[in-house]
């Protein structure tokens, strides 16, 4: 048996999530929508600015090892933090959650990441993003035993940020592969696929990533066509297996000829996009590395990014099982 569902890798952050307005974002030069990375002499200058915040441990990767957890799920976290007091908080955290985490932090500087975000009153979220100690994250980080132990080992196109992560990324899919598990990504945020389209492209060609996790902006950014049908028949030919979300038009899974459409849950009111992606990812593989169907799984990613974007922060608050349990999805 392996001793994980999913080992996520990724930055480990901790979230400050703040209610601004748009003149806010263009005040401060603030791209809407997208993680923007800055600075330490801009994280404090944004910092100084904010409104009241909440603090919540949070990363993309790590907030889909506490979905899956939270499903019930064997999840595994690994991302570098520093000792100090936010580091401090983040282990707390995701250890509170039942997710294992044993990545040794780091003595001295840099600190912790952080991301400032923004969310105007449509409830979209607006990231900027000092990565502090997850510059230092590299292959010495990663953990052979876990990597092998795992059904699927899932990480953030965002990693391709830090120098040496990305050397790390490619030695966990080498020892995955070699172990007879499988590899996912997801490809994070249309910039983020401006930055490395090559790079993620031939991530998949290669048959170093099995599984993609997307939203249809970023398909359509890596494929540089505004048609979706477009770019997810060119996704279909370059990854086994994709699982593309729509906001309130669902999500589309595609393998091979098989194409799966899952509609999004009805919610009573939108108040925080922060993480939608990142529970999608967990309920879908959950669902996945339990052996349940397609559709089931995509089901499953809904429910959970549905639930998610009607509270602030980017960790459900609801036990995720029993939510699945009375939808009658588990």
């Amino acid at each position: 048996m392996p001793d994980y569902d999913v080992l996520c890798i990724g930055n480990a952050i901790v979230d400050i999530i703040a209610q601004s307005d748009e003149s806010f974002l263009t005040e401060n030069g603030i791209i809407k929508g997208a993680m923007n990375l800055i600075d330490a002499e801009r994280a404090e200058q944004l910092y100084a600015r904010m409104g009241p915040a909440v603090e919540a441990s949070g990363g993309s990767a790590g907030n889909t090892a506490a979905g899956i957890a939270s499903f019930g799920g064997r999840a595994a976290f690994c991302g570098k933090v520093a000792d100090d007091h936010l580091g401090g908080i983040y282990a707390h955290d995701i250890h509170a959650l039942d997710v294992a985490f044993d990545t040794a932090p780091l003595a001295g500087t840099p600190p912790t990441a952080r991301c400032m975000i923004f969310v105007t009153p449509d409830g979209e979220r607006s990231m900027n993003t000092y990565l502090g100690a997850c510059v230092e994250f590299g292959p010495e980080d990663i953990e052979p035993e876990k990597i092998s132990g795992s059904k699927v080992v899932y990480f953030e196109g965002y990693l391709w940020d830090p120098p040496r992560a990305k050397e790390a990324m490619r030695e966990a899919a080498r020892i995955a592969h070699e172990a007879g598990r499988e590899v996912a990504m997801t490809l994070s945020d249309s910039f983020c696929v401006d930055r490395y389209r090559d790079e993620f492209l031939e991530l998949m060609r290669s048959g170093t990533v099995d599984i993609v996790v997307a939203n249809d902006h970023e398909i359509k950014a890596l494929y540089q066509t505004a048609s979706f049908d477009t770019a997810l028949e060119a996704l279909r030919r370059d990854c086994r297996l994709a699982a593309v979300t729509r906001s309130e038009q669902g999500s589309v899974i595609v393998r091979g000829d098989e194409t799966v459409k899952i509609d999004a849950i009805a919610i009573r009111e939108l108040v925080d996009t922060t993480g939608a992606g990142d529970l999608y990812a967990a309920g879908f593989l959950f669902g996945y590395t339990q052996g349940r169907s397609l559709e089931d799984s995509g089901r499953l990613g809904s429910l959970a990014a549905g639930l998610v974007i009607q509270q602030v922060g980017p960790r459900p608050r609801q036990n995720l099982r029993e939510e699945a349990e009375q939808a009658g999805l588990l």
